[in-house]
């Protein structure tokens, strides 16, 4: 298991990690670029810039959405992204990690915080898995992916927990260990392949939203050809 272990936290977390990035840059630019083909072929190129950022951070930062509807149920959601982004990013483990296998690192959080959030995390992604069933209208809409992401996404925080915060021997801690990278690393592959993208394009979604609505100048006599309509009356 030791050798697993090495190679899991080594060149595998290196391949994972690779792939996540690529895939996230894949995703990126093709939504770039698709924004532009539709703002180059739109008839009408104004775009209420002031109004796209001021939603866009509403979206990115919802804590006035938040209160608007469902508040319990949103503000679980919150706290479970920022637990998402935050602990995985800033936790010092993991940024020691990188400086040794990538050559870079960053600040990292204090221990009582990363203590803090990953409980936070797993609290909040109990909560909202619960919630979810318990809604009549979300268990209506959901599908069995959206039970399983927040089950698989803590898994690392669980293993994690487990293997920093409480005693267990040492067989026990190495398998935890590999079950903790070898979870992260599954996750690191499905991000770009699946809806977890967003955190990358979230940003962009009031653009998008935007841009999409203005049509090409020839979509009315398409349109009216399509339906058999040309020339005819209004």
């Amino acid at each position: 298991m030791e050798q697993l272990l090495a190679f899991s936290k080594g060149p595998l977390f290196r391949l994972t990690f690779a792939v996540m990035v690529l895939g996230l840059a894949r995703v990126l630019i093709l939504d770039l670029l698709e924004i532009f083909r539709a703002y180059y072929r739109a008839g009408d190129k104004t775009v209420p810039w002031g109004q796209v950022i001021t939603r866009s951070i509403e979206w990115l930062v919802p804590v006035r959405l938040v209160f608007k509807r469902r508040p319990v149920y949103s503000l679980f959601s919150m706290l479970f992204h920022v637990g998402l982004l935050l602990v995985p990013i800033f936790l010092y483990a993991h940024v020691q990690l990188w400086r040794d296998d990538l050559g870079f690192g960053i600040p990292t959080l204090p221990y009582a915080w990363a203590y803090g959030l990953t409980v936070l995390t797993i609290f909040a992604a109990a909560a909202l898995i619960i919630g979810r069933i318990l809604n009549r209208t979300s268990s209506f809409l959901s599908r069995k992916q959206d039970y399983l992401w927040p089950i698989v996404l803590l898994i690392p925080f669980v293993t994690g927990f487990v293997c920093a915060h409480m005693g267990v021997s040492a067989s026990a801690y190495r398998f935890f260990m590999l079950m903790h990278v070898l979870s992260a690393e599954l996750i690191f592959v499905l991000i770009p392949f699946t809806k977890i993208a967003h955190c990358v394009l979230m940003p962009l979604s009031q653009v998008v939203a935007n841009v999409a609505w203005k049509f090409p100048p020839e979509t009315d006599d398409k349109v009216c050809t399509t339906l058999n309509k040309k020339g005819a009356p209004v």
